[in-house]
């Protein structure tokens, strides 16, 4: 009978208690809000769905960073494997996306989603590619809604002069230029102490991330003009899609889809109880909005939007209709 030297027992013992840790694959996912909201919602349907999949071969770390842009640079170049971004600071890196970002292009959720689920959106995340990043799948911010710390707005003139954070989107910046509007584009971490020093007036996000982190502290008026349906993306590193086996990027694409479930789902309860949750915080709620007398005064953004986008592919967004 051969004795196992006590050295050498030791180290296969360390040897078996860290290969399960050794064979464990990490995927780490950063996005800009709160654990509990609807990014958190989608990201947390991805970990569950991928690391269920896979018999927890990988596991995905979920963190948060408030700098969008930072994120997709980070996904760029390989430092970070995935992100769940809003489109606004997107088209900095993929052109394409840009046209998803004009105003009053959807006319609700249904043509919003179908929109992007249908070949038009499969067509914009191949633009991803050549960027080197990779369009994993859709996800979802909500409507666009307006709040100010200044005075009820009723209308486009209550607009005028009103200092308005935007996202770092020029298509965004444009729009409430045409208003009469400031536009001071800042990434989202800047947001809160900018709203608190008044630097700006206002800002405009959906509700899911109004009520999420808690704007009403800052912010007295909000008004629902649903200006802009704001799409979501989750984006990933190409090489470390490649890397993966070919069933496992079949398990990750299915968990995407799960994660494009949860966050939509989220989204849909928070438009259902946000805004009487944020009456209830004590803002005063305008929802009676003349959206025509809004889309008649940015006329000249939407020429523009004409020229400088692709005209006819926000012609053929707009005349969507889903399949009867």
């Amino acid at each position: 009978m051969q004795i196992i030297p006590r050295l050498a027992l030791g180290a296969l013992l360390a040897a078996a208690l860290t290969a399960p840790a050794l064979a464990q694959t990490e995927i780490t996912v950063q996005h800009p809000l709160p654990l509990q909201s609807h990014y958190g919602a989608g990201a947390t349907a991805l970990k569950e769905a991928l690391e269920r999949a896979t018999g927890g071969r990988y596991r995905v770390t979920i963190q948060r960073n408030d700098n969008e842009r930072e994120m997709i640079e980070s996904v760029q170049i390989g430092t970070l494997d995935c992100t769940i971004t809003s489109t606004g600071p997107v088209g900095n890196f993929v052109p394409a996306v840009r046209v998803v970002d004009v105003p009053f292009l959807f006319r609700d959720y249904a043509h919003a989603r179908g929109v992007l689920d249908s070949e038009i959106g499969q067509q914009l995340l191949g633009q991803f590619t050549p960027r080197g990043l990779t369009g994993v799948v859709w996800l979802e911010n909500g409507f666009r809604h307006l709040t100010n710390s200044r005075h009820a707005v009723n209308s486009p003139d209550d607009i005028r002069g009103l200092k308005v954070r935007t996202m770092e989107n020029p298509v965004h910046m444009r729009a409430f230029r045409a208003l009469g509007a400031l536009p001071t584009p800042m990434a989202f971490s800047e947001l809160v102490p900018a709203l608190q020093q008044g630097t700006v007036d206002g800002q405009e996000n959906p509700i899911p991330v109004i009520v999420a982190n808690n704007l009403n502290q800052v912010q007295r008026f909000l008004t629902l003009t649903g200006h802009v349906y704001s799409p979501a993306l989750l984006i990933c590193n190409p090489a470390m899609l490649q890397r993966l086996a070919a069933a496992d990027r079949t398990a990750f694409q299915a968990a995407a889809v799960a994660a494009q479930r949860a966050n939509r789902d989220r989204v849909t309860a928070d438009e259902n109880t946000g805004v009487e949750e944020l009456r209830r915080r004590g803002m005063t709620v305008t929802t009676e909005v003349d959206r025509g007398r809004f889309q008649t005064a940015l006329a000249a953004a939407f020429a523009q939007y004409e020229r400088e986008l692709d005209g006819a592919l926000l012609r053929r967004i707009r005349d969507w209709r889903a399949a009867q």
